[in-house]
């Protein structure tokens, strides 16, 4: 009797249908809500998903009917994949007074939002680099624009982020965000980019 079981046991698993292939391609918002398209190609069919929370599901070679999807969905079905996500890069500019490493004052300000976003990230890399106008000579700007990234990276490690995760490079006047002529003070251009990664 024992063996009849098995040998059915295993008949119904030699007959059953093993389970299709399935894909779920969903179009998620950017945080700060704008969405660009997905544009979606197989077999000759093409399909846009250009509203966020579209999406497209095939299962086996089947298309199935595409339907929205909530935003609590979404993070109950992918909430590993959410979790394992490493957190967005992000960007600051910061300002510095003529010929000095020192902050605008606006910059001050503006210093306190970049550390509340350092110490959201766990393990976060940190580029400095540090840019002039074109006021002074090449060599002096160069060595401005590496002062400030220095200055910059300085106060970080006395905030308590780890030196060995920072780094610092001067460009000198050689990108600046608005071009000028020589000798020219551009408040724009005095500037160190931070750029957190992780």
């Amino acid at each position: 009797m024992e063996v009849l079981l098995v040998g059915l046991a295993a008949l119904a698993l030699y007959f059953a249908t093993p389970p299709q292939p399935e894909e779920l391609v969903v179009l998620l918002p950017g945080p700060d809500g704008h969405h660009g398209a997905v544009v979606i190609e197989r077999g000759g069919k093409r399909t846009v998903l250009d509203q966020p929370y579209t999406s497209n599901r095939i299962v086996g070679t089947r298309e199935v009917e595409s339907q929205d999807i909530s935003p609590a969905q979404i993070k109950q079905t992918f909430a590993p994949l959410i979790e394992a996500l490493p957190p967005r890069p992000a960007s600051y500019t910061l300002y510095f007074v003529t010929g000095t490493d020192e902050l605008t004052d606006e910059s001050k300000l503006h210093m306190q939002r970049v550390l509340e976003e350092l110490r959201s990230r766990q393990m976060t890399d940190i580029l400095l680099i540090g840019h002039t106008d074109t006021v002074g000579s090449l060599e002096a700007n160069d060595q401005l624009s590496l002062q400030r990234a220095e200055r910059m990276r300085s106060d970080l490690i006395q905030q308590g982020f780890a030196e060995e995760r920072i780094r610092a490079a001067g460009r000198g006047e050689r990108e600046p965000l608005v071009p000028t002529g020589d000798g020219v003070e551009e408040s724009r251009n005095r500037r160190v980019e931070i750029n957190i990664r992780r």
